[in-house]
């Protein structure tokens, strides 16, 4: 599997979208499973018709997002970052430098994400803290395409959360994907397209720490393999409040960005699922938040996170997004 990794990783951009989007609708005829998730996920989103619509881009994007990580890992940096024909929105990462705050940049599973980690390493240092794959002959492949020069990787654990925390006091940049669904302890309920999903809540309480900026990205295919167009955006609203108000608010950032390019998104990862252990959703639309002691966060299966603190784990530590 190794050889045909590095095989792919020669192959030009067009042809692994070509391969990538055939290689979407063999998994989506042939998953059942898979099939049902894309198309209830779609359904939460958008009216019958537009779903349908979509439905054939959303397909054939997954496969592209697979075939083209050979490219995206092992090519040269330099000329990953080539593939960024377009950028918009770079002036908001110029103004939080200019500010000498330290930057938390989230990216949704939209677009190409893995390029967005390239192109901002060129730039300036970058903490990203990634899980292992769960197949060990990709592990190295993805620290050779990921790590190395200003792009520094943190493991998912309480270690990693630590980098993370000594990168945003230095002024730096961190990154992850605040999509996936985490493990019991480390996540609560909120909303996200219309139904109750167990989120994250790390990236929550790394907006408390300092004065860090939030900014929004997603690096978007451009057609027939020419290139990508990278967006960098601010939240829609503050990111404020408890911590429940905080993951409701960064849902709703992300609600918006993927509507913006919602072929682009993977509708079919199973977002909604409860994870063993955890409590079931709340019945009531919007729970009341609990009240936080003066200076105090309380995580939910963690312990209190004083103000540039850390948690306190309870049943391991946090597994954020890869």
């Amino acid at each position: 599997m190794t050889l045909l990794f590095r095989f792919l990783g020669r192959l030009p951009l067009r042809l692994l979208h070509a391969l990538g989007a055939l290689s979407g609708w063999i998994a989506y005829l042939a998953s059942p499973t898979y099939r049902r998730h894309t198309q209830e996920n779609l359904a939460l989103a958008y009216g019958p018709a537009e779903a349908k619509a979509i439905l054939p881009e959303v397909v054939a994007h997954a496969g592209r997002s697979v075939l083209e990580l050979p490219l995206i890992w092992l090519r040269d940096r330099a000329e990953v970052t080539g593939l960024v024909k377009h950028v918009t929105g770079w002036e908001e990462v110029e103004r939080a430098l200019a500010r000498g705050e330290g930057i938390l940049i989230l990216t949704p599973h939209l677009g190409c994400f893995d390029i967005i980690g390239q192109y901002l390493a060129v730039r300036m240092k970058l903490t990203v803290l990634y899980r292992p794959p769960k197949l060990a002959w990709l592990k190295p492949l993805m620290e050779e395409g990921r790590g190395g020069g200003n792009f520094h990787l943190a493991p998912a654990d309480i270690s990693g959360v630590r980098l993370l925390l000594r990168a945003l006091k230095r002024r730096e940049a961190i990154a992850m994907l605040p999509d996936q669904v985490p493990g019991e302890g480390e996540g609560i309920w909120a909303d996200y397209f219309a139904r109750k999903a167990f989120t994250m809540t790390l990236a929550a309480r790394l907006t408390e720490v300092g004065k860090a900026s939030v900014i929004l990205t997603y690096a978007e295919r451009l057609p027939h393999g020419a290139g990508f167009h990278v967006h960098f955006l601010p939240p829609q609203s503050e990111i404020e409040g408890t911590l429940e108000q905080r993951v409701a608010s960064l849902n709703l950032a992300i609600e918006a960005l993927v509507r913006r390019c919602p072929e682009q998104y993977l509708w079919g990862y199973n977002r909604y699922k409860a994870p063993r252990g955890a409590q079931p959703p709340p019945t009531s639309a919007h729970p009341p938040p609990p009240v936080p002691r003066a200076g105090v966060t309380e995580v939910r299966g963690q312990g209190p996170l004083k103000e540039g603190g850390l948690p306190t784990p309870r049943g391991g530590p946090a597994e954020p997004p890869c």
